[in-house]
């Protein structure tokens, strides 16, 4: 399996709570609708907790950047990926969904990258 990460920090001019309630509420359920054609296996969203430990957890590390939260989602292979990409709903949906990232995330401020899982515990 693979799964593509993003780190999301939202738009200058939400507050969090704003953010995570469009995310999960909006833009989840409106991911949902094509995720099968996608051919998503999996689709997790983490919403950062407002919580002191954040900042305690990065000035040990001397980390700076701070993201509003994760998404997770996990296609079978690579190929698979691509099939789902190339599938004819996202063909006519998929400038429809970027476009909807623009009402809740700061794309200068966030990244995504695929990776690998290695479960250690």
């Amino acid at each position: 399996m693979i799964k593509l990460v993003m780190c999301i920090s939202r738009r200058k001019d939400m507050t969090r709570e704003e953010f995570q309630e469009h995310w999960l509420n909006h833009h989840g359920p409106h991911f949902m609708e094509v995720a099968k054609s996608y051919r998503v296996k999996k689709y997790v969203q983490s919403h950062t907790l407002d919580t002191q430990l954040n900042a305690l957890v990065r000035d040990i590390r001397g980390m700076t950047r701070e993201y509003d939260g994760i998404a997770e989602i996990w296609w079978e292979s690579e190929e698979d990926y691509l099939a789902g990409l190339g599938s004819s709903q996202m063909r006519e949906r998929g400038a429809e969904f970027l476009a909807a990232e623009a009402d809740f995330v700061d794309p200068d401020n966030s990244t995504a990258f695929f990776s690998v899982e290695h479960g250690l515990i």
